[in-house]
């Protein structure tokens, strides 16, 4: 997991060209104008402290770009927070998705327990059933239907949450993913 560059804009174009990958996310990235676009959203999330993003590559392929991670914070309270996340295609079915899911859950619940984090939000359409199983095997236990909300969210959704690991005294366990700053990533914003 690192910061997204401005020299990942092709790779970002390339995992957006897949109709997969079109078929659940909410804002398309087809242009480099659009990639351009994209990029400074996820600058402007980490400055605003709104909105935490990573690129997720793969270090035996040479730092190859296979997905994407993002916390959004503040969720409904300061305990709250959401997760997200979306895979390319050539990554597919080789658990990228739930291992990263887990270094970023570890992650948020070291970094924002000062804070209050205590609960991580994980939201899905119904019929992602990829998402579903990446959600379980990362420990987002599945905890509820949600209606659907047309036109944006047609087939409802599930919820996952996972809760973060507490001592008996009821304090956060902060504990650090391997390799991932608890500052951002290793170039930290």
């Amino acid at each position: 997991m690192r910061s997204w560059r401005e020299e990942d804009a092709p790779a970002l174009l390339e995992a957006y060209d897949d109709p997969m990958m079109r078929q659940w996310v909410r804002l398309p990235v087809s242009t480099p104008e659009e990639a351009a676009r994209w990029l400074e959203l996820q600058d402007e999330g980490w400055e605003s402290g709104t909105r935490f993003s990573f690129a997720v590559t793969d270090s035996v392929r040479g730092g190859e770009l296979v997905g994407n991670l993002t916390l959004k914070r503040p969720g409904p309270g300061p305990e709250r927070a959401e997760v997200g996340y979306w895979t390319a295609a050539r990554a597919r079915g080789r658990g990228v998705a739930s291992r990263a899911l887990e270094a970023l859950t570890a992650w948020a619940f070291a970094s924002f327990a000062d804070a209050g984090l205590v609960r991580l939000e994980l939201l899905h359409q119904v019929d992602n059933v990829a998402s579903c199983r990446v959600a379980e095997k990362a420990g987002h236990a599945f905890a509820e239907l949600l209606s659907a909300l047309p036109p944006e969210f047609p087939p409802g959704g599930h919820l996952h949450v996972r809760r973060a690991p507490l001592t008996p005294d009821g304090t956060v366990v902060a504990q650090c993913a391997p390799g991932v700053s608890p500052a951002g990533s290793s170039d930290s914003r």
